[in-house]
């Protein structure tokens, strides 16, 4: 069981310098275009893992991941810094490239591409003396709500008056799709783009876009107080589209979005297809429990794999990235469109103004699973973590230089979220009546070795080995799986399942998910793993000393675009990042 600790460890570096990081406590009590010239590479490569020289002379550090004990090798690159380090440094807007369609190569109708400028200053963080509030989006008042709308009103004036304005709200947009459809290239290696999504640059970097993005909006109203409110998805109150997004007077409505999914309809956070609304929200409070909680056995395990300079991007997302935040951007994103425009793509979804209040929720997840009292650590200490580095325009035009560092603590950043229930907090699965009877289950189920690599086109049932008997600490890991990036891919994991019940996720034999928003790549096929811990499923289904189990994988989407090379049960890894 966890829950919210009352302080937690805040790491803090300086700038330019690799330095050992110090910490701080901070109480938390629970609560409830500018056409470019000369632009002319295009996004078409292929990159592989063989070894290479970078335009330094250093080896190529792909091979150093691949080098240190595989998957946990990988992850253990946060705890265990290298001498050379490599993190992620700011794109070359100059060098930033078109953004084309993978299947067809078509260009893109839109320059992703942000205005130059001549200056780059390294950004610090004000000293607030105040913090700016974030309220959940459907308990604003009126007073709020016309504050809000005047903002994006003003941003979105800026597209007319002055396109090239980087706080314009097409350009903040822009920002999106540039570093998440392969506009940018990483510096040193034009062969291998930025992607900020599927690694541990996910959470820091979207909570540096929150915060330009809602300090322009208060600059631009003069109101240095205003605060974006978040979409409380996960509390049943909040577990549709906000109606201040639904007015289609209003500027922050958009008309790329799921109709059938407008108000008062229930977001299906696990996409279980359930049609009985009250099925829904209490498989929604099941999955954020399991993504935020229960599914969670180390810390890239929530906030994704690392991901250095050199490397090939999207080496793995966390839990919460893979669960409720893509569920979300598909929830809203329009299926009449070729590629569910907007929210359903990353290079459309920043021009719809929910997509913000959702990433602040999903932000919201970072603050609350790092106060989350469990076995899990919390803080990353690598400097290649720390120094990633990224570029954004301030309220004040300014092209800054930010890094990872400064976003640990967020309420250094200035704000903090409103205080509501958190009621899947202790929303543990019923444990079962009585042990399986593995035996039983159905038995069409096979051992790994005869099914893996698999297409995932209808569900299957695999025996896998333990590690040992009974209720072990142990992890399942799904690896080298492989999809369309250009499509929403999603399935889910259950563990000893005899009900067979698909669209009921609040049952103990519920192991986990995996979810993929679709976007546009350099490659458009990708490559990950997940890992899911076991050790409180084993518990909850009271396991028999048996040394194996069923494993049933229930495809929810495309599953006829996922590959999965094998699935295997190992010992609990350590559980540091």
């Amino acid at each position: 069981m966890a829950y919210l600790q009352s302080s937690c460890m805040v790491l803090t570096t300086t700038p330019h310098h690799h330095t050992s990081p110090s910490s701080q406590s901070f109480s938390a009590k629970p609560s409830h275009f500018f056409t470019h010239p000369n632009r002319t590479h295009r996004l078409q490569v292929s990159c592989n893992s063989s070894e290479k020289q970078t335009p330094q002379g250093k080896l190529d550090r792909r091979n150093m991941l691949l080098g240190l004990g595989g998957l946990y090798g990988a992850s253990n690159l946060a705890s265990n810094p290298h001498s050379n380090a490599a993190p992620i440094e700011p794109p070359e807007f100059n060098k930033c490239g078109e953004a084309h369609e993978l299947a067809t190569n078509d260009l893109l109708d839109i320059n992703c591409c942000p205005p130059l400028s001549d200056t780059i200053i390294d950004y610090k963080l004000p000293n607030f003396t105040k913090l700016r509030v974030r309220p959940p989006a459907h308990k604003v008042d009126k007073e709020y709500l016309a504050k809000f709308e005047e903002a994006i009103r003003r941003m979105k004036a800026l597209d007319k008056s002055d396109p090239t304005d980087p706080r314009g709200f097409m350009q903040q947009a822009n920002i999106h799709c540039a570093y998440c459809n392969g506009a940018h290239d990483q510096v040193g290696y034009p062969n291998l783009d930025i992607q900020v999504h599927e690694c541990w640059l996910f959470f820091p970097f979207h909570r540096w876009y929150l915060y330009f993005y809602e300090r322009i909006l208060g600059e631009l109203i003069d109101d240095p107080t205003f605060a974006l409110p978040f979409w409380n998805w996960d509390n049943p109150k909040g577990m549709q589209m906000p109606k201040i997004f639904d007015t289609e007077s209003s500027p922050l409505y958009n008309k790329n979005r799921n109709p059938k999914n407008r108000p008062p309809t229930i977001i299906d956070l696990g996409s279980s297809g359930a049609s009985e609304d009250l099925q829904k929200v209490v498989n929604n409070l099941a999955v954020m429990y399991s993504e935020m909680i229960r599914s969670v056995n180390s810390t890239v395990d929530f906030m994704g794999k690392p991901y250095i300079a050199g490397q090939s991007p999207r080496p793995g997302m966390g839990s919460s990235e893979r669960g409720s935040h893509t569920q979300a951007h598909v929830f809203v994103g329009n299926p009449k469109n070729k590629y569910y425009e907007d929210m359903g793509n990353f290079y459309s979804a920043g021009r719809d103004p929910l997509f913000y209040s959702h990433h602040a929720n999903v932000d919201r997840m970072w603050s609350i699973w790092e106060r989350l009292k469990t076995d899990v650590p919390k803080d990353i200490n690598d400097p290649d973590y720390l120094n990633a580095s990224f570029l954004f325009y301030d309220e004040k035009k300014r092209l800054v230089r930010v890094k990872v560092a400064d976003t640990l603590d967020y309420k250094k950043m200035g704000y903090e979220y409103e205080k509501v229930d958190i009621p899947w907090l202790n929303y543990k699965p019923s444990k079962k009546a009585a042990k399986t009877k593995i035996r039983q289950i159905p038995s069409d189920a096979k051992k790994a070795e005869e099914m893996f690599p698999l297409t995932l086109n209808k569900i299957v049932r695999v025996l896998v080995n333990k590690s040992a008997k009974g209720q072990a600490d142990e992890v399942l890991v799904l690896e080298d799986i492989e999809t369309d990036t250009t499509k929403f891919i999603k399935f889910d994991v259950f563990v000893n399942d005899e009900d067979d019940k698909a669209d009921e996720l609040d049952r103990a034999e519920y192991a986990g998910t995996f979810a993929q928003v679709s976007h546009k790549t350099k490659d458009k096929k990708g490559k990950s793993t997940i890992n899911l811990k076991l050790t409180e499923l084993y518990e909850d289904i009271d396991i028999a000393d048996d040394d194996f189990v069923v494993v049933t994988i229930i495809p929810r989407s495309n599953g006829g675009d996922v590959t999965i090379g094998g699935i295997k049960i190992i010992p609990s890894p350590p559980k540091s990042a």
